[in-house]
C-alpha cells in the first residue's frame, strides 16, 4: 500500500509539473491492461480446468514423486510441447505443485521452455543443424540434471 500511495503522488506531482506526459503515461498503462488481461483470463480459465478434470491422484500418480522415469518423460515432452509465456505458464505449474508435482519435474519443465519446436527452424537458419541439434540436446540432458540436483536440495522441505 505505501508503494502505491507512494507512485500515485509521483504521478500527481509529474501530472501538475507536465500534464501530457502523464496522460501519455495514463494511456500507456491502459493500453498494458487491456493486452494483459485477456492473457490472465486464459491462464485463470486453465487453472480452472486443471481443478476440475485433473485430480490430485493422478498427478501424483504420473508427476509425484513415485512417477519414476515415466515422470521425466512428462516433463520433458511436456515442457517442449506446452509454449507459452511464463506469465502463463508459472500459475499452471503452481497449482500443479499444489496437486503434487515434484519439484524436479517443475525445474525440467522450466528449464525446457528453450527447446521449442516453433523455434528451431529459426535456430536452424541462423545456426545450422550441428549447433541447434548439441544445444538442444544439452538443455534436455542439464535440465534432468538441475531437476536431480534441486530435487536433492529440496528433499526434506514441503
Amino acid at each position: 500500500m505505501k508503494f502505491f500511495l507512494a507512485m500515485a503522488g509521483i504521478y500527481i506531482a509529474a501530472g501538475f509539473a507536465n500534464p501530457p506526459y502523464i496522460l501519455s503515461a495514463l494511456q500507456d498503462i491502459l493500453k498494458n491492461i487491456v493486452e494483459i488481461v485477456p492473457v490472465l483470463f486464459l491462464a485463470y480459465v486453465s487453472i480452472f480446468i486443471i481443478n476440475i478434470f485433473v485430480k490430485p491422484e493422478r498427478v501424483k500418480r504420473h508427476l509425484g514423486h513415485d512417477a519414476g522415469f515415466k515422470g521425466w518423460l512428462y516433463a520433458i515432452f511436456g515442457s517442449i510441447l506446452i509454449s507459452g509465456p511464463p506469465y502463463i505458464i508459472l500459475p499452471i505449474l503452481g497449482k500443479l505443485k499444489e496437486h503434487g508435482v515434484r519439484y524436479s519435474f517443475i525445474a525440467v519443465f522450466l528449464n525446457n521452455k528453450n527447446v521449442q519446436p516453433v523455434f528451431l527452424p529459426v535456430m536452424i537458419y541462423y545456426f545450422g543443424w550441428l549447433f541447434s541439434a548439441i544445444i538442444s540436446i544439452y538443455i534436455l540432458i542439464f535440465s534432468v540434471l538441475t531437476g536431480m540436483i534441486l530435487e536433492r536440495m529440496m528433499s526434506g522441505r514441503t
